[in-house]
């Protein structure tokens, strides 16, 4: 009876263990469907804005169409073909962040400034793909569709040794301009949610809503990449 008793606790504790690495699985598994859902649905945003500037540009046989198909082009591919991982390379990230941001500012032109200022010292650090790139997107949006002309944008992104980065942007906005939903819009709620699942407890956003001034900060403790990794970038 000793024996019988025993291995049947055995077995009930066996079978604890199978369920619960069950439910795990199970949760990772949504989890993951989670993320890719919330991915998916910035993409579009991205590229109906982007098509439709483009096809501006092109209608009135403008000399900068070729550069915007270039710098699309290159969006695009980090898009489809690098951004299938739940990290990617910071390095990489920033640069295609520099090509999305001179996009926008083509728009500009001469109705303001944009400033893009970008210190990465430390290559090794990978971050989840397509976070900043919402905010630099809800700035642009935010300033066009309030003011015609004295538009600033600012955008820093700082990587300290220790894996911390520190994004700002801030634009200029008129309060009477069509802005609130903007500012409320599905990517953002997106990107909060994706901060949530990936970096949880390793994460401050900051947004701040002043009378001509939208300010978004946002640091995150980023994570390094494995020497194979390294090799394979």
């Amino acid at each position: 009876m000793p024996v019988i008793t025993v291995l049947s606790g055995f077995k009930f504790a066996w079978d604890a263990i199978g369920k619960q690495q069950e439910v795990e699985s199970l949760k990772s598994t949504i989890r993951e469907s989670e993320l890719k859902f919330l991915k998916s649905q910035i993409n579009p945003h991205f590229l109906f804005n982007n098509l439709n500037n483009l096809y501006s540009y092109a209608i009135e046989f403008s000399p900068k169409t070729p550069e915007i198909i270039l710098k699309l082009s290159s969006v695009l591919r980090y898009m489809l073909y690098e951004c299938r991982e739940k990290f990617v390379s910071l390095s990489k990230e920033v640069e295609q962040l520099e090509n999305f941001t001179e996009l926008y500012e083509m728009q500009i032109e001469e109705r303001g400034t944009v400033n893009f200022s970008a210190h990465i010292q430390y290559p090794e650090f990978q971050i989840a793909p397509l976070i900043l790139i919402v905010f630099i997107e809800n700035a642009f949006k935010h300033s066009q569709a309030s003011q015609s002309d004295n538009i600033r944008i600012d955008i820093t992104i700082q990587l300290l040794e220790d894996g911390e980065l520190h994004f700002s942007c801030k634009n200029s906005f008129r309060p009477m301009g069509n802005t609130e939903n903007l500012a409320k819009g599905i990517g953002l709620e997106n990107v909060m949610k994706r901060l949530k699942l990936l970096y949880p407890k390793a994460h401050k956003l900051t947004i701040e809503d002043s009378d001509d001034q939208y300010e978004v900060y946002l640091s995150m403790q980023l994570t390094q990449q494995t020497r194979h990794e390294l090799y394979h970038y």
